[in-house]
């Protein structure tokens, strides 16, 4: 039990870390006005400027087809290898303007989300 605690703290300790080092750098690159380009959409929602990388749900509905096959009886090694086929670009426009990039009317198109 003793150690199940001290690996519990230090996993906590470390999770703090990794987050003050994010909040950091976020900061600083909001100070200096540096744009970042992120692979996932979640950081744009959390003040990131660009976000440019596979669409993570039709990926995951994706791999739902293929547990499907695998539950009807196919071998996972005789399973083709998919690379995404569908990719998304999200601009937070506030952050845009924070940083002093101006966007065309023709990238801005209305929100979807």
């Amino acid at each position: 039990m003793l150690c199940l605690q001290r690996r519990e703290r230090s996993r906590s300790r470390y999770r703090r870390r990794r987050c003050c080092r994010r909040q950091f750098s976020r900061r600083a690159r909001a100070r200096h006005k540096l744009p970042a380009v992120y692979p996932f959409r979640y950081f744009v929602g959390a003040g990131g400027l660009i976000s440019y990388g596979s669409d993570l749900r039709d990926e995951y509905r994706r791999a739902a087809g293929y547990v499907d096959r695998i539950f009807q009886g196919e071998k996972p090694a005789n399973l083709p290898v998919q690379a995404p086929v569908k990719y998304e670009l999200v601009i937070n426009l506030t952050t845009a303007k924070a940083v002093g990039l101006e966007c065309h009317p023709r990238c801005s198109p209305a929100p979807t989300r």
